[in-house]
């Protein structure tokens, strides 16, 4: 009798342990049933909600539920990314991932609205490289000259960003770590207000993106110095690279992910990343994004989760060397 009791213990915790494991697997096997929220932590318009629209699109075709896009710009990112955060783990919710609101906005702040911890990778959707411009009367042409004429006038030179902890702002504090150089940090808030600033020549330079950049500079308003990218762009070919111009480390990009509440089952972002990467390689998504002037990745949820490693580890250098500060 004893035994009976004793294995129908056993067999009732061991059902009891299964249950959760079925009830994932049961979740994505019906994933998606009702439309699923994609957040855009900043305003329409720009590189982030162009793709995830683009994305988007082809998700809904290819899992027949609608992926709708909802900008909610603010903080940096932090409002959108907040907003997932406290949203259901059961994928219904997702974060059109991107520096500001996934790290930077995390690690430089001393009391963040959430931690990194709180979302789970999905994918790597791919990289905009940065650039760096200047209006045509500023005499540096080139990452070289920039470079020298920064040393040989400490403190003189301009730098604009689209504020403090925005990507912009940490890739030229990536060119002061790799270089030495000294200049002065001018934060705007937003791309629009640095561009006109550095147009105007009351800033000597910014980093952009392409896409950003690409009216001004067609135009002659703006000329380019170098590409913060591991190597040549095909939609601007003959513009160097940081390393061609003998600069090492300062690599600088956007990049873009997919984000869901940390505890969401694994089985339902194996199936998120599993669409995304089937929707990365269709020729009229792939074209876009070269249109746009960004570097497609895909790939798995370990990659992207190393890579977003990667990038903390960065800023973290930047903080413990002081070459950036925290916002709080």
């Amino acid at each position: 009798m004893r035994a009976v009791l004793i294995a129908a213990t056993l067999a009732v915790g061991l059902n009891s342990a299964l249950i959760p494991i079925a009830a994932a697997q049961n979740a994505a096997a019906t994933y998606p049933s009702r439309p699923v929220r994609w957040i855009v932590p900043f305003a329409p318009g720009a590189s982030n909600d162009i793709t995830a629209r683009l994305l988007a699109q082809k998700m809904s075709d290819s899992m027949g539920q609608q992926f709708v896009v909802d900008n909610r710009p603010g903080s940096g990112g932090s409002l959108g990314a907040k907003i997932v955060v406290d949203a259901a783990p059961d994928g219904y919710t997702v974060l059109h991932a991107n520096p500001g609101p996934s790290i930077n906005n995390v690690l430089l702040r001393t009391k963040p609205p959430y931690q990194m911890s709180d979302l789970a990778p999905v994918m790597f959707i791919g990289y905009s490289p940065l650039i760096i411009v200047a209006a045509p009367g500023f005499a540096p042409n080139n990452a070289r000259e920039l470079l020298a004429y920064a040393k040989a006038n400490p403190g003189k030179l301009t730098w604009a960003s689209s504020g403090n902890g925005s990507s912009l702002h940490i890739a030229q504090a990536l060119f002061a770590a790799a270089t030495g150089a000294e200049f002065v940090h001018v934060p705007y808030k937003g791309t629009a207000p640095a561009f006109l600033d550095v147009l105007s020549r009351r800033v000597d330079v910014v980093y952009t993106t392409v896409v950003s950049g690409d009216a001004h500079i067609k135009a002659g308003r703006l000329k380019i110095l170098a590409v913060a990218a591991p190597k040549r762009q095909s939609v601007i070919p003959n513009v160097p690279t940081l390393l061609e111009e003998g600069i090492r480390n300062a690599e600088a990009t956007v990049w873009f992910g997919m984000q869901v509440p940390a505890k969401t089952p694994r089985s339902i972002i194996a199936k998120l990343n599993a669409e995304l990467n089937k929707a990365m390689i269709q020729p009229d998504v792939k074209a876009k994004l070269d249109q746009l002037g960004l570097v497609s990745a895909g790939g798995s949820v370990e990659e992207f989760s190393k890579f977003m490693q990667g990038e903390a580890d960065r800023l973290r250098m930047l903080i413990k060397t002081k070459r950036v500060e925290m916002m709080d």
